[in-house]
C-alpha cells in the first residue's frame, strides 16, 4: 500500500516552485520489525512553492507571470464578457524578449586565505579581456551588468566593463557562489554540510526568481542583460530555466570567462543559445578552475 502511494505521488509530480520533482518513485526507508522497507518520499525544499505539472510537461507559468494567472476572474463583468477579459489579459502580456548573458568569472588565485585575497590571476585578467571583446563584438545594446559581490566577479566585471562603456553596473550578494542543491549523482570530492545547502540554496533560488523571468508587460523592446557570477549559480539557473531537474546542475561544466546565453520569449518559453562558450579564446587561454 505504501509503495502504491509513493508511486502515485511521483506520477503526480508533486514538487515546489517550478523546481524539478523531488520525489522518488521508490525511496529507501528504514526496515521495520518485519523486515520490509517502508518507502518514503524525499522532503520538499523549504523555499519551494506550489505544485507543478508532471516531469516532461512544460509549466507555462514557471515565473508566475502567465497573464491568465494574474487576472482576478472573480471580478469579471458578466455583461462585457470575453472582450473585457481579453483586454485585461493584454494588460499583463509581455511583448519583448529578454536575452540573458551569464558570464562565469575568470581564473583566480584559489589559495587566498580570505575571499578578498582570491583575486584574478594574470591569465584570468587576459580571459576577462577576451570575454569583454567578444561581448562588444556582438554589437548588442546591453542595458546593464549585474554581478556577484565576490572579489573575482567584481574584478572580472571591471575588465569587461571597459569594453562596454556606458553600460550600468549593479552588485548583488544574491549571485555569490554557493551550494544550490545537493547534486545527483553525488560526488566524492565535494561534500558541503547540509546547512550550506539550506542557506545557499534559498539564496540562489531567490536570485533565479528575481532575475530570470519573462519581460515586464511595460517593456516595449527586446533587452540584452549581462550577469557575471559563478559556475554553480549559472548551472543551477540553466537547469531551472529549462525546467530540467535542478539536482543535475553538477553534470554541466563551465570554463572561466565563458558565455552562456538564455532567451526568454514573451510567452515564457525559454531557449538556451549557448552554454559555456569559450570558442573566442585561444586554446592555451582556456581554464576551468
Amino acid at each position: 500500500m505504501a509503495l502504491r502511494q509513493a508511486l502515485q505521488l511521483a506520477a503526480c509530480g508533486l514538487a515546489g516552485g517550478s523546481a524539478a520533482v523531488l520525489f522518488s518513485a521508490v525511496a529507501v526507508g528504514k526496515p521495520r520489525a518485519g523486515g520490509d522497507a517502508e518507502p518514503r518520499a524525499a522532503e520538499a525544499r523549504a523555499w519551494a512553492g506550489g505544485a507543478r505539472p508532471c516531469p516532461g510537461v512544460w509549466d507555462p507559468n514557471w515565473d508566475r507571470r502567465e497573464p491568465l494567472s494574474l487576472v482576478n476572474l472573480r471580478k469579471r463583468n458578466v455583461e462585457s464578457g470575453e472582450e473585457e477579459l481579453a483586454s485585461r489579459l493584454d494588460h499583463y502580456k509581455a511583448k519583448a524578449t529578454r536575452h540573458i548573458f551569464l558570464i562565469r568569472h575568470s581564473q583566480y588565485h584559489m589559495d587566498g586565505c580570505l575571499e578578498k585575497d582570491r583575486t584574478l590571476t594574470p591569465l584570468g585578467r587576459e580571459q576577462a579581456e577576451l570575454t569583454g571583446l567578444r561581448l562588444a563584438s556582438l554589437g548588442l545594446k546591453f542595458s546593464k551588468i549585474v554581478h556577484s559581490s565576490m572579489t573575482r566577479a567584481v574584478e572580472t566585471t571591471d575588465i569587461i566593463s571597459k569594453h562596454l562603456p556606458g553600460v550600468s553596473r549593479v552588485s548583488t550578494d544574491l549571485l555569490r557562489e554557493g551550494a544550490p542543491i545537493e547534486p545527483d549523482p553525488p560526488v566524492s570530492h565535494w561534500k558541503p554540510e547540509a546547512v550550506q545547502y539550506y542557506e545557499d540554496g534559498a539564496r540562489i533560488e531567490a536570485a533565479f526568481r528575481n532575475y530570470i523571468h519573462r519581460a515586464d508587460a511595460k517593456q516595449e523592446e527586446d533587452s540584452y542583460e549581462i550577469f557575471i557570477c559563478h559556475a554553480n549559480v549559472i548551472r543551477y539557473i540553466v537547469c531551472r530555466a529549462l525546467q530540467f531537474p535542478p539536482e543535475g546542475w553538477l553534470r554541466l561544466s563551465l570554463n572561466n570567462g565563458s558565455i552562456t546565453h538564455l532567451v526568454i520569449r514573451p510567452d515564457g518559453r525559454v531557449a538556451l543559445r549557448t552554454l559555456g562558450d569559450t570558442g573566442f579564446m585561444p586554446p592555451n587561454k582556456i581554464t576551468r578552475s
